[in-house]
């Protein structure tokens, strides 16, 4: 890991994105910008609006441009585009702001070859704008990078009265093995639900999340982009038994024993492992294998965060 420490991205740091260094404040409406604007102007060609366009500083030195704010500009805005965004990271540079981030919405996009003709360059697209960058701090770049791995999480649902635990299999696949009902992981939802909720969504059963089982990581994985994947396994404990399964995503859906799903030659490698994993946890103690789970309140004030880690003991929970 770097010594120094990386700019964070807007959802990453809770503010909006920027660059970890200077922390000068913006000038105000009289500044150099406004007066380059002017001189834009005066050289033949309105500003087309855009001089109504503000910067956003953040706290790690960097500053951010919705461009959202405006109304959708005409194509013989482009130009007046190029002279405003060519002035306003001249002032940045003054103001000691070390990047600027660049959101520009879909149907905005030809601004975005503006931009690249004055080293922007991509960071990421979402479905409905893209971000560009550029460095102004020296040195080479120490912004973040973004969307380096997807998230899976699964739901091992075990009936402990029975010893029966739910389990699948996937309607389009080659081979269609054994495996506990999951999927991808929305932005913002925690681990536990992710895992509920998939389970519910493919067969009926409602669940309660209980504890992390394992958490598998791979890299340059097809289905991720080429990104990394983490899959998370989840042990929940059933409010509900009587299954509906999802036809359009599930061929089969039951409970099987959890000794016979250890055993069994038709299951995945990671769901036989895991499986094992449980049934250990079954007959000696979860507390052998959980991984649970505590909330605290973060730095951020109204914020809080989760850790998973094994339970401790009261005396260690509650020392001073």
């Amino acid at each position: 890991m770097p010594a120094r420490r990386p700019a964070l991205p807007e959802a990453e740091a809770g503010t909006a994105p920027g660059a970890a260094a200077s922390r000068c404040a913006m000038a105000g409406p009289g500044s150099g910008l406004l007066r380059a604007l002017r001189g834009a102007r005066g050289r033949g060609s309105s500003a087309g609006g855009w001089a109504g366009l503000r910067g956003r500083p953040d706290k790690y030195g960097g500053v951010s441009v919705e461009l959202a704010q405006l109304p959708r500009p005409r194509r013989r805005e482009r130009a007046a585009f190029g002279r405003w965004l060519r002035a306003s990271v001249a002032q940045w540079q003054k103001e000691g702001r070390v990047a600027v981030w660049l959101h520009i919405p879909i149907l905005q996009s030809r601004l975005a070859a503006v931009a690249a003709s004055q080293g922007f360059t991509f960071h990421h697209a979402e479905s409905g704008s893209a971000t560009l960058t550029r460095w102004l701090g020296e040195g080479p770049s120490r912004l973040p990078g973004y969307a380096t791995h997807q998230l899976g999480v699964a739901g091992a649902v075990l009936d402990e009265s029975t010893g029966k635990v739910l389990v699948v299999q996937d309607r389009n696949k080659t081979v269609n093995a054994w495996k506990f009902p999951g999927g991808l992981s929305n932005p913002g939802e925690d681990i536990g639900d992710t895992a509920v909720r998939e389970v519910f969504e493919e067969t009926g059963i409602k669940s309660e999340f209980k504890s992390i089982l394992s958490i598998r990581q791979q890299h340059q994985h097809p289905g991720a982009f080429g990104k990394s994947d983490m899959y998370i396994i989840c042990r929940l404990e059933p409010s509900s038994f009587n299954i509906n399964f999802c036809q359009q995503e599930c061929l089969r859906c039951e409970w099987m024993d959890l000794d016979e799903l250890a055993r069994t030659k038709h299951a995945t490698a990671i769901t036989s492992n895991v499986a094992k994993l449980l049934l250990y946890g079954y007959r000696e103690g979860f507390d052998k294998i959980d991984i649970t789970m505590r909330e605290f309140p973060a730095v951020y004030t109204g914020r809080f965060y989760k850790l998973y880690h094994r339970e401790l003991p009261e005396s260690y929970r509650n020392m001073t």
